[in-house]
């Protein structure tokens, strides 16, 4: 019986990672308890279990008084008379210890202790599974796509399902039975009933994860994701700065020939990701933050957070994205709220003075930025109305390399 015990024991700490005290614990508790139920009242029942041998040793202990008129605990005192029934050499005053053998226990109680220890099984593999992922909250795993139950994704990550809310699911993204997806741990909720994951596949820094799995340069530190902006299942923009004069930052994360972030595309069913450089001057921020479109000038109010933007009359429809996209996401990305108009709107707006951008020497400290003679901005989150502008046309297919950024 003690071979077996020790086997049940090794095999629920290597399949369920319970630890082997916590099993000898509820195991002493449970005979603890059958003890109790199985013979006369006995209170102060101690039960030791050898943790080498599993050998068991089960006893109580009573304080020996003279009569029965002494015996304020029944539990734990007895009489010299009955202690004597045991121990011929008891005396008043003395410890009478009685062992018990566990093998005599009732079927209701033996019935009894299997449940202790069942439950105590539960509760410290629902404990095991909730410290191991609530460790990873803000974090992705690998998962296996299990079943739909109402408008939500069953997730099984191994040890534990998760839940795939339908507000984190990707709108258009079919997700099929058995398909091994990446997901993001927003939550660990530890319940009566066990641990209650929730996952998300829409969370920007789901984007952020994955590029810290697929680009080195990030994991070690030498490349800085500073900003996402995410429109899930259609396209994302990242920001990255290097902090290493020779490594570029761009390039590292879109890999040779794409292949980086080529992974990243796959793993999200082809979201397009514009990889773009993060600059401190907001002006040429924003500039990147545009790619592809080709920026004349761009105006920004550091303390409003918000920034004008002068493009090129053909380059208009492009800046601004298919259904304002581009500029949604370059606002999102920098911070700021952009106002985009071309050259000729420009020129003709009242208090929009296209002759400022035009002025290498403007910096007056109000939030002028130029490089190169052209001036340069940054963006806040917010949606961006274009005055007066025409019906927004299709984009513009982006090269494979971009000036400001790189587009995958």
């Amino acid at each position: 019986m003690n071979s077996e015990l020790m086997q049940a024991v090794e095999l629920l700490e290597k399949e369920r990672h319970i630890s082997r005290e916590s099993l000898f614990e509820a195991i002493e508790n449970s005979l603890i308890a059958a003890c109790r139920n199985n013979f006369e009242r006995v209170d102060n029942v101690h039960v030791n279990i050898d943790r080498e041998t599993g050998d068991i040793n089960v006893y109580s202990e009573q304080t020996i008084v003279a009569d029965e008129d002494e015996i304020e605990e029944p539990g734990l005192q007895i009489t010299l008379e009955k202690a004597r029934e045991t121990d011929p050499t008891a005396e008043v005053g003395g410890v009478l210890r009685k062992e018990y053998n566990s093998k005599e226990f009732g079927r209701i109680a033996s019935q009894n202790a299997k449940n202790v220890i069942l439950q105590k099984i539960r509760e410290e593999e629902r404990g095991a599974i909730y410290n191991e992922y609530s460790a990873r909250e803000h974090d992705i795993v690998t998962g296996v796509v299990q079943r739909t139950f109402g408008r939500n994704i069953s997730i099984n990550l191994g040890r534990a399902d998760a839940v795939l809310e339908e507000k984190e699911q990707v709108r258009g993204e079919h997700l099929h039975p058995q398909e091994r997806i990446k997901v993001y741990i927003l939550e660990v909720r530890n319940n009566a009933k066990g641990p209650r994951i929730l996952v998300s596949r829409t969370h920007p820094d789901l984007v952020r994860r994955l590029f810290e799995q697929e680009v080195t340069e990030i994991r070690d530190g030498i490349v800085e994701i500073m900003s996402i902006a995410r429109e899930p299942g259609s396209r994302t923009k990242i920001a990255v700065r290097s902090n290493n004069a020779n490594v570029d930052a761009v390039g590292a994360c879109v890999g040779v020939n794409g292949n980086r972030v080529g992974m990243i595309v796959d793993e999200l069913n082809g979201e397009k990701i514009d990889i773009v450089n993060w600059d401190e001057n907001p002006g040429n921020f924003i500039q990147n933050a545009l790619s592809p479109a080709k920026i004349v000038a761009v105006f920004a109010d550091p303390d409003e957070h918000v920034a004008k933007v002068v493009v090129p009359d053909y380059q208009l429809s492009l800046a601004i994205g298919k259904e304002g996209q581009n500029a949604r996401l370059a606002a999102k990305l920098t911070g700021y709220k952009v106002d985009i108009k071309n050259e000729t709107q420009a020129k003709d707006t009242p208090g929009f003075r296209y002759e400022d951008y035009l002025d290498e020497e403007m910096d007056d400290g109000e939030g002028y930025y130029y490089e190169d003679g052209e001036y340069a901005g940054e963006y806040a989150e917010g949606d961006y109305v274009e005055e007066g502008a025409e019906a927004v046309a299709e984009e513009a297919p982006v090269t494979e390399k971009a000036p400001a950024g790189s587009e995958a």
